[in-house]
C-alpha cells in the first residue's frame, strides 16, 4: 500500500485543442489519465498565505489542475520530498496513493480542479502527518 515513492507522481500533459476563439482540453478517464474519475471538485477564493491539503490517502489516486492561476504541491513519501508547480491548464499532476500532499504558494485567483479516481470516503483520509510517518515506517520495515 505504501510503496508510493514521490517519483511515482507525474507530471501529465493532456489534450490540448487550439482554436482561435480559444482552447479546450478534455480529459478521459482511463485514457487520457490512468484511472476512471468518479468525483470532480475544485478549490477556490483560497485567501493569500494559506495552504491546502495537509493529507495522505490510503487508496484514492488523485489528478491535480491549474484550470486557473498557479500553485505548488508539496508531495512527501515519508522519506523524500519535492515540489512541482503547476500553473497551466493542460497539465496535471498525478498523485498516487500513499503520497502526503501540501498545496501552497496560491496566486490570486487560482482555481485548483481535481479528478479523483473514488468517491469521498472519509475513512481514506490519513490527516495527522505522525501517524503517515509511522506507517510509512512500518511499511518500509516488512
Amino acid at each position: 500500500m505504501f510503496n508510493s515513492s514521490v517519483f511515482n507522481c507525474n507530471v501529465i500533459d493532456l489534450p490540448k485543442i487550439h482554436n482561435r476563439s480559444g482552447n479546450i482540453t478534455p480529459i478521459h478517464g482511463d485514457l487520457d489519465i490512468p484511472f476512471a474519475i468518479k468525483r470532480v471538485y475544485y478549490l477556490y477564493d483560497i485567501p493569500g498565505g494559506e495552504n491546502r491539503g495537509g493529507h495522505a490517502h490510503y487508496r484514492l489516486h488523485q489528478l491535480l489542475i491549474a484550470a486557473s492561476g498557479s500553485f505548488d504541491v508539496i508531495l512527501d513519501d515519508g522519506r523524500m520530498r519535492k515540489t512541482v508547480s503547476l500553473n497551466r491548464p493542460n497539465v496535471g499532476l498525478l498523485i498516487t496513493p500513499g503520497i502526503w500532499r501540501d498545496l501552497v504558494n496560491f496566486s490570486s485567483g487560482a482555481v485548483l480542479l481535481v479528478l479523483a479516481s473514488e468517491h469521498y470516503d472519509a475513512t481514506d483520509y490519513i490527516r495527522d502527518y505522525d501517524e503517515f510517518i509511522t506507517l510509512t515506517k512500518r511499511e518500509t520495515n516488512k
